[in-house]
């Protein structure tokens, strides 16, 4: 059962890294059409709206623990979001995936840092080749002075998102998993109004909507599948795998991304960043897939909504 209940989350894993991974496509050409925070403001808001009309009964159950839980889980989805596609505005689709998929390379590192983990040789090896690989991805032969600064606005996405799925991977396991998907999910919301008007009003960045059909489809898409289905499906997924096992997972984003922005946007990666792209795969597979077993892979049968354990991560 938990065997099955396992590969079932993994599937569900997958699937999530492929919505994401065509979203950096929709999210680009969106771009064209909205500023950046006003169009985050409408996604999350939307996505809020369909999460409380599919899980209505859910709100009258919400305790205060829970809220205090996926705000923190809003807080950095948010301010990944916020970097990540800021970042689309000055960087290609493609490179946005791979550095957004160097976030499955953080987590480990994160883990060792602020968590007390004992790395293994191959998690340090896996991080040197995921780090020289993203110098390659980014870093034009002309130096770091060309350096794209939508790329490093990415590397900084990837950072937040990291801390969510460590978070993520806690929280399943002590609250219910419904509630935080849509407190999260309303935090955003609610960070992106203020900050929208916030930078307009400085004029950093003025509000733009052209609200023609192809940003209110690319909205529906990232707002319904990307937003309110995928990170419902991460949540539940999340509570029978551990963080570095969904973040092997999560590794399939930028593929899926690159996949997609060739086809759609014709996108090609040079020779050197093809080299780098090769070494941010290689570091994830060499961080989580060849390094010493993380966790139990499946962690103790759900009752009503919650799981009773100590996380893995937590000394004992």
């Amino acid at each position: 059962m938990e065997n099955s209940r396992r590969k079932q989350a993994d599937f569900a894993l997958m699937f999530c890294s492929l919505i994401w991974g065509v979203t950096f496509v929709v999210v680009k050409n969106a771009l064209d059409e909205s500023s950046a925070f006003l169009f985050l403001a409408v996604r999350f808001t939307i996505a809020t709206v369909v999460m409380a009309l599919l899980q209505f009964q859910v709100i009258a159950r919400i305790e205060p623990q829970e809220v205090f839980a996926g705000m923190r889980l809003a807080f950095f989805m948010f301010a990944g979001y916020c970097f990540q596609t800021a970042g689309l505005q000055y960087t290609t689709a493609t490179n946005s995936g791979f550095v957004t998929g160097s976030s499955v390379v953080l987590v480990p590192m994160l883990l060792a840092i602020f968590w007390g983990r004992r790395l293994t040789r191959w998690i340090y090896l896996g991080a040197f080749a995921a780090l020289v690989g993203l110098y390659f991805l980014t870093v034009p032969v002309e130096g770091l002075r060309y350096l794209n600064r939508g790329d490093v606005l990415t590397f900084v996405a990837a950072g937040f998102y990291a801390v969510h799925i460590i978070l993520v991977g806690d929280y399943t396991q002590e609250h219910s998993v419904r509630a935080l998907s849509l407190i999260q999910v309303a935090g955003c919301a609610l960070m992106a109004w203020p900050l929208t008007g916030a930078a307009a009003a400085i004029h950093w960045q003025p509000a733009r909507f052209s609200g023609r059909w192809e940003l209110w489809l690319a909205i529906v898409i990232c707002a319904v599948f990307a937003t309110a289905v995928a990170f419902t499906v991460q949540l539940w997924a999340q509570q029978f795998t551990s963080p570095g096992h969904a973040a092997i997972l999560f590794a399939l984003e930028p593929v899926f991304a690159v996949i997609t922005s060739y086809i759609v946007l014709r996108e090609r990666l040079s020779a050197r960043a093809m080299k780098g792209a090769g070494l941010v795969v290689a570091g994830i597979v060499l961080a989580e897939l060849l390094g010493a077993p993380t966790a139990p892979e499946a962690p103790e049968p759900v009752f009503e909504g919650r799981i009773y354990f100590k996380p893995w991560w937590k000394k004992t």
